[in-house]
Parts: C-alpha cells; structure tokens; sequence
C-alpha cells in the first residue's frame, strides 16, 4: 500500500473520529434540556410514607421507594415524603412520634402512612390530628392496641389472621392433606391473635375431615437462641414426617422455624401452605440457597426464581406463599390510597376502592378483608381492617383462597383462660 493511501486513510480516520466525538459531547448537552422541559408540575399535595430502615423492614421501605419512583419526592417537586423510623424503636419512642407528627408542618401534607405502626404512632397520629384534622392517617401492620390506634387513625390494617386460619386449612384440603401439623411454644400461644388462630385452625380440621396435631419447638428467644430452636426444627421434621405421613401440611409461627422446616420437606416429603407473614423472601431463600440480591423489590422475578428453585429441589405443588410481600403492599397500596381519596376517586369507607389499591400493585394477586371485631365488646370496628392475599402454590399457580367464604363461626373463637 503506498505512503499516498495511508496518509488518505489516516485523514479519514481523524475525521470520522472527530465527527464522532463531536457528536457523542453534544449529546449530554442536549438530555437535560430535554428533561428539563418535561419536568413535571409540582405535586398538588403531599404524602408522607413512614417505615422501617432497609435491615429492619427492607419489604416496607421498598413499596414507599416504589411510590417516590411513580409520583415523585417532594425535594424534587414530586408527591412523597419519605421517613424512616429508628431501629430501635422500642428505646427511641419519642424520635418516632416527632418524626411522624412533624409531617403536619407541611402545609401541603394531606395523607401520612406509617407502615408498620410501631408503638408510638398512636401518639403521632394524634397530634397530626390536633394540629390538622385534615389529614389522612393510615396505619400498616398495626402494633398497638386495636382500640387505641383505631381511636385516631382513619385506616388501620393488619393481617387477618382469622380467615387465614380458616382458609390456610381449606387450601391444605384441596392439596390433598389429611393431616395439619401446627409447630409454636407458649410464649407465641399466649397472644390473642396467634392463639385464636391455632383454635380457629384445629375447629376447621374437624369441620373439613382433617387430623390436627399441635407440636411443641423451643422458642428461639429462649436459652437455645436461635441455631438452637432451627437444629431442632431439622432434627425433628424428617420423623414428623414420618410419623404423620407425607399428605400432611406443616405450619410454624416463628420465622426462624421456618427455614429448616421448608429444607426438611422438600428432601422428606410433605406440604407448606405458606409462612405466618407470606412473602417469597420468607424462608425460602435460605432453605434453597437463592441469591436475591440483584432482584431487590422485582416481586415478579423474584417469585419466578424462587419457584424454579422449589421446583428443581422437587417440592412444586407442595408448598406457597404470598406472591407479593405484605410488607411492600401496604406501603405503596395505602399511599395510593389516600392519593385517590384526596383526588376524589376513591372514599374512605369503601373496602373495595381499598382493595382496588392493593391489586394495583400485586398484578394476578386476588386480596379480600374483613372488619375487625373485637369479641370482648361484640364492636365491629368500621375503620379497621384485616386483609389476606390469595396462596400461591408454587408449580400450580393461585389457590383463589381470596374467593373462598369463610364461615362466620370462626370470627366468634376466642381464646379462653
């Protein structure tokens, strides 16, 4: 090739680069101003979103993060106000309480949700109310008292643990269960929820032909500590399977429970349902080995690795869960919730608008509530509610237990002394 051509080509070259470059420079000139012209109006109003920090509540702080994501924060303009709560919460009460009724200085703020309710929030809520009567106050996962939160939240949501008990069993049955193993220690049976849902439990097994047995494991805030309470779970499930066959459902209320027993039945046989407070994260990553990591928040992709996972290990039709995490539901679904009432597409005392809200954010995933009841009183209280998610079964599909009626006589058990 002559010394003419390459000087030709070298010529060509430098041009085409700078051309290039030219082109790439101006590039992220020009995005800014673009986005700068579709910079959307500042909110009309505000939502401020309470929630644990990402190593105490990650499922809670990722649906406030998925709202921000949809309607903005308010530093930039948007709708959102996210807060969190201390981690220790118990000790730092009155952090809490400034944090949430501080949201009332913004005159903009229309709707506070604080998901999960710890103690405290009562109080904040009050003195929301006290200073702006006007705001909506929500509260996810309440832990207070049912009638002193309900006293001053206009919402106040938790999990029904009286349908589940119910319908936990019913869908057992349907798997082909004959025999229901409900694995707890005192302490947990001593709380009226916890305690009243292994009576509904035992009284639905009698009434759908079903064997109930109740098993006793250490409870891991005892001496054993955890590693303790879950080697037990792993030594003893593969002869409770044994024993009661592999046509039964086990159920556990302590989280760390859960692991070891969902790695037992999936090499020993046997059925899960799902775990006290569902979520594809509960148990099942551990138990599988499944790294979630880069799939934080995708609930989709996350159910759908989870299930491969079940799959392979050869437990598919044998064991559930909620596709969706509650956690994550309640924070993004009662934000949107009060948004629509503050528009005026939606009213604060119907639980289907409700319900709308959190099928919004749970695509194929049926909800259904009731209206708390407190038994002591016979009071159903109107601004109160109890909600569940349809059980998904992994290898099947949902279980369409949000459909199924629960009969009324189970809302009557109570626990007794």
């Amino acid at each position: 090739m002559s010394k003419k051509t390459l000087m030709i080509i070298g010529v060509v070259v430098v041009l085409a680069l700078g051309f290039f470059m030219t082109q790439t420079a101006n590039k992220p000139a020009e995005q800014p101003a673009q986005e700068e012209a579709k910079a959307p109006e500042k909110a009309a109003f505000h939502i401020g979103i309470v929630t644990g920090t990402v190593s105490q509540s990650e499922d809670d702080l990722r649906g406030a993060e998925l709202a921000i994501q949809k309607y903005g924060d308010v530093s930039t303009g948007g709708m959102i106000k996210h807060l969190t709560y201390p981690d220790n919460f118990m000790s730092e009460m009155e952090t809490t309480i400034a944090q949430i009724a501080g949201l009332a200085d913004d005159p903009d703020m229309k709707v506070v949700v604080v998901n999960q309710a710890i103690p405290g929030t009562a109080e904040g809520f009050r003195r929301i109310k006290e200073k702006r009567p006007d705001i909506l106050c929500f509260a996810g996962e309440a832990h207070e008292d049912p009638n002193v939160i309900s006293s001053v939240a206009d919402l106040t949501i938790n999990a029904d643990f009286v349908s589940r008990g119910y319908l936990i069993i019913h869908t057992a049955k349907e798997l082909g269960c004959d025999t229901f193993v409900h694995i707890s220690f005192p302490r947990h049976m001593s709380y009226e929820t916890l305690g009243r849902r292994r009576l509904i439990m035992e009284q639905a097994c009698k009434d759908l032909g079903m064997k109930f047995v109740f098993e006793t494991a250490p409870d891991p805030t005892s001496d054993v500590g955890v590693a303790g309470a879950q080697q037990f779970i792993l030594e003893k499930t593969p002869a409770w399977v044994s024993k009661y066959g592999k046509n039964t459902a086990f159920f556990c209320t302590n989280d760390a429970h859960t692991e070891p027993l969902l790695k037992q039945l999936a090499a020993n046989g046997g059925f899960f349902i799902e775990a006290d407070l569902p979520s594809p994260l509960m148990g099942y990553p551990g138990a599988f080995g499944i790294d979630l990591a880069a799939e934080a928040g995708n609930w989709p992709v996350i159910l759908e690795k989870v299930e491969k996972a079940v799959s392979d290990a050869g437990a598919a039709g044998r064991m559930g869960t909620w596709a969706f995490s509650y956690g994550y539901t309640n924070s993004v679904a009662l934000a949107e919730f009060g948004k629509r009432i503050v528009e005026g597409t939606a009213k604060l005392e119907s639980k289907d608008d409700l319900m709308a809200c959190y099928g919004e954010y749970t695509p194929g995933a049926a909800w259904n509530g009731n209206y708390y009841t407190d038994l002591g009183t016979g009071v159903t209280s109107k601004n109160h509610l109890l909600v569940y998610q349809d059980t998904y079964i992994f290898g099947k599909g949902f279980m369409n237990a949000a459909s199924v009626e629960v009969p009324e006589k189970y809302s009557q058990i109570k626990m007794t002394n």
